[in-house]
């Protein structure tokens, strides 16, 4: 019966955990281009196509990015529920690649990007450009974060009643309950280090266009926050990421050729015909004879 529970026991946390990494992979890849679009070009900046084209590519990735770590948080919430997140996952890639092209195009119907401090994006010397800003970021940032932090507050507190609960009521449960129960807190606790690193890295940046729009000079150390903090997003989240003793562990080259394999079906065809569908962490055909081998012994004895 151990060895059964055992065995089902990893493709429950498989599936959370793919779903889990998946989730970062496109919070990963909008903070990778929207570092690339900080990129594109010089100081002083030009006004023309190029830089529209770079005001535009910030705005959508920025946008793309926090809307990453809300769909991130929320998911947190579902799993503390114990909800099924997957079937929610198309939704996700629509709300955070769909729904900021719409704040990304809408400043070209007054033609009001251009070059704005150390790269473009809404001109300062256009009119409303203190409206423009607030209203393609900074308004959607302020009620992201005022959400955020009501969110954690709410995963702080259930989180530790869980941990709690699960330490005591139900420290006698079976091995493969109290199992799947750690390895779900742990890929909460993951998950949550992803959100905090964004509103950490978004404070000045918002304090510095707050500012902006109602001081008329500049501030050299504002200026400078800003522009370390916003393209530290995406190198703060790979360390956070390959800090995660999960993802250390799983740094070998064993774990490492079967992500590829499930991955590229052509490179695991003859593995698939010798020991079948294979998921990274998953016991293989060889391990679960060994159990039974094991559990047949203690049972003779």
């Amino acid at each position: 019966m151990l060895t059964r529970a055992n065995k089902a026991m990893p493709k429950k946390v498989s599936k959370h955990s793919v779903l889990q990494e998946r989730l970062i992979l496109a919070l990963s890849v909008a903070a990778l281009c929207g570092s690339i679009s900080f990129m594109l070009t010089g100081v002083p900046q030009e006004r023309g196509t190029f830089c529209e084209f770079q005001a535009w590519l910030i705005t959508y990735f920025v946008l793309a990015l926090l809307f990453w770590v809300c769909c991130i948080t929320f998911n947190i919430l579902r799993a503390l529920r114990g909800d099924r997140a997957k079937r929610l996952e198309k939704w996700y890639h629509f709300v955070s690649w769909g729904v900021p092209v719409i704040f990304a195009s809408a400043p070209f119907s007054e033609h009001v990007y251009g070059p704005a401090g150390p790269w473009c994006w809404v001109a300062g010397d256009v009119e409303n450009s203190a409206i423009w800003r607030f209203a393609t970021y900074y308004i959607p940032l302020f009620i992201c974060i005022i959400g955020l932090f009501v969110a954690y507050t709410y995963i702080f507190v259930t989180h530790r009643r869980q941990v709690q609960r699960w330490e005591g009521v139900h420290r006698m449960n079976n091995a493969a309950d109290v199992e799947q129960r750690r390895l779900l807190m742990n890929h909460i606790n993951s998950l949550m280090a992803y959100p905090f690193i964004y509103l950490v890295l978004s404070l000045a940046p918002f304090i510095h266009r707050v500012y902006n729009a109602f001081y008329s000079d500049s501030s050299f150390v504002l200026i400078l926050l800003h522009v370390i903090s916003i393209p530290l997003t995406g190198l703060i989240n790979a360390i956070a990421f390959g800090v995660n003793k999960e993802t250390l562990n799983r740094l070998n080259w064993a774990d490492m050729k079967v992500a590829f394999q499930q991955h590229l079906p052509s490179w695991n065809q003859g593995m698939d015909r010798s020991m079948g569908e294979h998921q990274l962490g998953e016991p293989t055909q060889c391990t679960e004879l060994a159990g039974r081998a094991i559990t047949r012994s203690n049972t003779v004895n």
